[in-house]
């Protein structure tokens, strides 16, 4: 569910599936590099998330190291299970501080533009429309960058 105009003290109908199936973003971004990475998978797990670190792993720049912001979720802490390439270091925020992360833009955006109010005939559809929206965000120029810059997180040239 997202945000709608609507009269005050009105309530705007709009679609609700009752059903339980999830499909999961797990997305990172350059907005330096106006880029990113990302899987959708059916579990948030350490399984996945080692999926996900491998991805983005591999759209570092030859030469260079991320560091990937992350919140406290379950699957962001090691615990001995994650297996962080070399080219990443990870960086815990404090907890209950999702303005710190970039990326809680990114869904906020995903989710008020591609993927609220909607109610889906399959498991297949959701997957579908999750790996559109993310293709969406990646495809349009500047929209990254605009989205989650921050001028505290800038690098230098």
């Amino acid at each position: 569910m997202t945000r709608v105009w609507a009269e005050r003290g009105s309530r705007p109908p709009a679609p609700r599936d009752q059903r339980r199936e999830w499909a999961y973003i797990f997305g990172a971004i350059c907005p330096h590099r106006d880029i990113g990475a990302a899987l959708v998978l059916p579990y948030a797990n350490a399984q996945a998330m080692n999926l996900h670190l491998e991805e983005i792993s591999s759209q570092v720049t030859q030469g260079s190291h991320a560091v990937l912001l992350l919140d406290r979720a379950g699957w962001h802490q090691t615990g001995g299970k994650l297996r962080v390439p070399r080219n990443i270091s990870l960086l815990h925020l404090p907890p209950y501080s999702p303005e710190l992360n970039p990326a809680e833009n990114v869904w906020q955006f995903l989710r008020q533009n591609h993927l609220s109010n909607r109610v889906f005939e399959s498991y297949t559809d959701i997957v579908d429309a999750c790996c559109a929206a993310w293709n969406a965000i990646v495809s349009e120029p500047k929209r990254i960058t605009s989205i989650a810059t921050r001028d505290w997180a800038s690098v230098s040239p």
